[in-house]
């Protein structure tokens, strides 16, 4: 028995950062302030799925005026 190092799987998409967990399921959550969409789980499913369910979501966000 020894210990294993966790893989951590990230990818970079449209100013999200995509971490994939052990459960396989995947955490969006934005690279940076301020953000446009809250953090977020998906189910189990792909890293195609994960992005169009990310881009179904900013489809959805209101545009927010900027601040003078």
């Amino acid at each position: 028995m020894g210990f294993q190092p966790s893989k951590n799987v990230v990818f970079r998409y449209r100013g999200f950062l995509l971490l994939k967990q052990p459960n396989k399921t995947w955490l969006v959550r934005p690279e940076r302030s301020p953000m446009l969409l809250l953090p977020f789980r998906t189910h189990n499913c792909s890293l195609a799925e994960v992005k169009e369910i990310l881009e179904k979501k900013l489809s959805q966000t209101i545009d927010i005026p900027q601040a003078a």
